[in-house]
């Protein structure tokens, strides 16, 4: 989670929403990322997707099968499809978001047992630094209005 939150971090200097995620297998990252939506003017280049993309082209695979996916904020519901997808077995979050969620606050699409695919949740890992970080950055673009 500590590199998550590091690839965050460098998303949120960039003017970012400071989101970052890491997504392991074998003992080695395979796939990173921070939110790159507004510098590609692109709605789809969450942190998560951007690891999940990483990785299938380091595999070689779109089946990400016994991998963790690391994100410092709880993934929305395309990024909780995408986990599905990819069929990533396990989801480390750090910080709930009730408004957005999808694996678990709002919905829970992840867990979903209709699906043919399901992944096993930990939340809260790091939460609050990771929840201080948005926090902030989200205070300081309301003070720079």
């Amino acid at each position: 989670m500590g590199e998550a939150l590091r690839d965050a971090r460098e998303a949120g200097l960039r003017g970012e929403v400071p989101i970052g995620a890491v997504l392991v297998g074998d003992g080695r990252i395979l796939g990173r990322g921070g939110n790159a939506t507004e510098a590609l003017q692109d709605p789809t280049v969450h942190a998560e997707m951007l690891a999940i993309r990483q990785a299938a082209a380091v595999v070689g695979s779109r089946r990400l099968l016994s991998t963790t996916l690391y994100a410092t904020l709880e993934p929305c519901a395309m990024c909780a499809g995408a986990i599905v997808l990819a069929r990533i077995p396990r989801l480390v979050f750090a910080a709930d978001d009730a408004k957005t969620g999808a694996c678990g606050s709002l919905r829970n699409v992840v867990e979903d047992s209709r699906l043919n695919h399901r992944c096993e949740v930990r939340s809260g890992v790091l939460a609050e630094e990771c929840s201080d970080l948005l926090k902030d950055f989200f205070a300081a673009l309301r003070s720079a209005k």
